[in-house]
This record gives structure tokens, sequence and C-alpha cells, in this order.
């Protein structure tokens, strides 16, 4: 089987990454429909999806991690993209509550495997002066890629709401078996253990970052963001559809088929927001690029809680479509601009660490923040709604008090 393995890592690494983008998109442009529609769950058990997911990626992080670190980062690979796919084939094939939270589990256990290792081989095969390219590179496949799936979906689900989960689920599990096949691994070395991640590094890193935090009010206030956007948008980013389903869909092409309404949202949303990021590029690159732009992020906050608020209390379909991508540009906009900063003002001995607070008090946020909006949204979905963009709202303000407090927090080392 060896002498298979003899294509170009540089060529692998864009068509693998352009493949999964498409499989990604052909099976989650219509899974939210899908599991309203075909398996009839309720606001809590599509929040319990999301939380499902998000606790087994918690937890599995680390231990699939010795994969990579002591067998093979190809191996890892594999292994990841195979349970991915089983887990999307099982909740196509089966509408149920149960199998559609198992199939979370094996999606999530195989996302840890490919986490962090297809990166880790592409840089250790061809090396660091080479991958930043292929970086960038590999995204605009990717972005071309999920255009496609976006639109094959949209396509596939006219016909049936589960085909492009199901076409989706099996094209993984194949890419999982010509990976194994074709993927070349000639450079790969274990990795150190005092390298290696560990649930005893995880707590040390915890530890370690409340000490930072306490010394740096920056720091604090943003691990205090990360955490209410975590307990805010869990539940928001799953009931949103359950309430999209609500309204009635215009008819185009003489259809009103919500698989053509959703096709339509991500793709509009996808454009709207690069339109957005451009614009705002060539117009006001310099506050993008600014020391400290707490300004503009506690601007696009703003709007994002504009639009949760917009939505929920949206009484047509062209309101409530408005407000979603309201909030869809201001999210895309303001990642970019709030990993750059974050990247540029916190000093390399401590930005691990705060990288590594920031993620982890987000997915807390999700793990706790969401079930109990779920159980409200089965009572009342526009309840579960407001409660989002309201626990939201002190975002904004917590921006600019960073504006506020930077020059003090500047002087003071970790």
């Amino acid at each position: 089987m060896s002498s298979y393995r003899s294509a170009d890592p540089t060529r692998t690494y864009y068509v693998y990454n352009a493949a999964w983008s498409f499989l990604a998109a052909l099976s989650f442009t219509l899974n939210l429909v899908y599991y309203v529609r075909d398996a009839g769950l309720d606001p809590l058990q599509m929040v319990l999806v999301g939380t499902t997911l998000e606790l087994t990626c918690f937890l599995f992080e680390i231990p699939t991690g010795i994969v990579a670190d002591l067998y093979s980062r190809r191996l890892s690979i594999v292994i990841g993209f195979v349970l991915i796919g089983a887990g999307l084939l099982l909740q196509g094939l089966v509408p149920a509550f149960l199998a559609i939270l198992a199939a979370q589990v094996l999606w999530g256990v195989g996302y840890t495997f490919t986490s962090g290792a297809d990166r880790a081989w592409i840089t250790d095969e061809i090396g660091t002066e080479r991958v930043g390219g292929v970086f960038v590179r590999t995204q605009q496949f990717e972005l071309a890629a999920k255009i496609a799936g976006t639109v094959t979906a949209g396509g596939l689900g006219l016909i049936s709401l589960p085909l492009p989960m199901v076409i989706s689920g099996a094209g993984t599990m194949l890419l999982g078996v010509l990976l194994a096949l074709f993927m070349r691994e000639q450079n790969f070395h274990r990795t150190p253990r005092e390298e290696r991640e560990t649930f005893r590094q995880l707590a040390d890193t915890f530890k370690h970052g409340l000490t930072v935090a306490r010394r740096r009010p920056v720091v604090r206030t943003l691990v205090v963001i990360s955490l209410i956007a975590g307990l805010s948008s869990e539940a928001f980013d799953r009931l949103w559809s359950v309430r999209l389903l609500t309204f009635s869909f215009p008819t185009v092409f003489g259809t009103s088929d919500p698989a053509l309404w959703f096709t339509a949202l991500a793709l509009a949303g996808t454009a709207l927001s690069l339109a957005a990021s451009l614009l705002l590029n060539r117009f006001s690159a310099e506050r993008l690029q600014a020391s400290h732009p707490t300004g503009i992020l506690a601007t696009l906050a703003a709007l994002d809680v504009l639009g949760m608020f917009l939505f929920a209390f949206a009484g047509n379909f062209w309101l409530a479509l408005t407000a979603l991508w309201l909030r869809q540009i201001a999210d895309t906009v303001s990642i970019p601009i709030h990993s750059g900063w974050l990247n540029r003002h916190v000093d390399s001995r401590s930005r691990a660490t705060v990288l590594s607070m920031v993620s982890q008090a987000n997915a807390i946020g999700q793990v706790v923040g969401g079930p109990p909006l779920g159980a409200l949204g089965r009572t009342s979905l526009r309840g579960a709604l407001l409660a989002s963009a309201l626990i939201w709202l002190p975002i904004p303000a917590l921006y600019l008090r960073l504006k506020d407090a930077r020059s003090t927090t500047e002087k003071q080392a970790v």
C-alpha cells in the first residue's frame, strides 16, 4: 500500500481541504431544517444537539491528540474523517433525536482527531517557510468549494432533505479511505513528552490564565466577553432556524420549499459578509488595523445584538432575513479584527495561555447556557431568542470599557 503514497503533499492538502469544504457545506447547509422538519426536534432538543457536540469536542481534544503526537498525523486524520462521515451518515439515515445525539458524538470525536493534525502534517512535510502561502491558497480553494457545496445541497434538498447529508457522510468516509491510500508522510517525528497536551497542562493553563487575568484587566475582560458570547450564542445559533420555519416562505421559481430559501440565505449571507469586509478594508483600513480597534468591535457587537432583537420581534419573513444577515455580517467582520488585535497586543509569553482561556471560556458558556435557554424555547421560542439577545447586551459596553482601560493595562507585565 505504501507504493500508492506518492502524491505531492501540497496538492494533497489543497484537494482534501477543498473536498472537505464541499462535503461540509453539503451536510450543514440544510441540517437545521432537517432536524426540525424530518426529525421533529423541539427547541430544547435542538440546543442539546449542539451542546453534545461542543462537550464532545471539549472532552476528546486531548485524548485523540495522542494519536497525532505519538503515532501518525496521517493516521489521526484518516480516523477522523471516517468517524465524521459515520456521524453524518447516521444522522441522515435515522431522523430520531437519540440517533442524532449519537451522530454528534461520532462527528465530535472525529473532528478532534483532525483538529490541528492536518496543519501539523503539512508543516512537517513542506517546512515552515512554505506553509504560510499554502494556508492562504487553501482558504481560496475552500471558499470556492463551500459555494459549490451550498448550491449542490440546495438542489439535492429539493429532492430530499436527508439526501445531502447521506451523500456527504459517504463521501467523507471515502475521503478518509483515499487519504489512507495516497497521503504521504515522510517527515513525522514524535512530539516530545514535554510538548504534548495533557489534561494536567489544560488545568495548568487555566490556572495560569486566571493569574494573567487578575493582573491584566484587558485579559479579564476578553475572557468575560468570550464567556458571555458562549452563553448567548449556543441557543440562538440553534433556534433561529426553528423561528424562521414559522414564517410563510415566498414562492420563487414555482416553489416555496425551505431548502431553496435556506440555501439562498447561506449564499447571500456569505456574499454580503464578503462585501462588507471589502468595503471596510477599503474605506476604514486604518480602523481595522488600529492598535486598539475597540470602537469598531463595540459597534459590530452592537449591530450583532440589534440583529438578534430584530429577529426575535420580526413579524414577517423579509425582516427576519434582514436581521439574520445583519448578525452574520457583524460576526464575520469582527472575527479577524478581534483575532488580529488580540494577537498583536498579547505578549508572546502569555499568548497561548490567553488564546486558550478565551476559547475555554466560550466553550464553557455554550455548554452552560445552551440547555436552559433551550428549555425556555419549549414554552416560548421568542422568549429564548430575546434572552440570548439580553445576555449579549453587555458586550459592546465591555469593549468600550477596554478602550478606556488600555493605557493602564499596556504598562502592566504578565
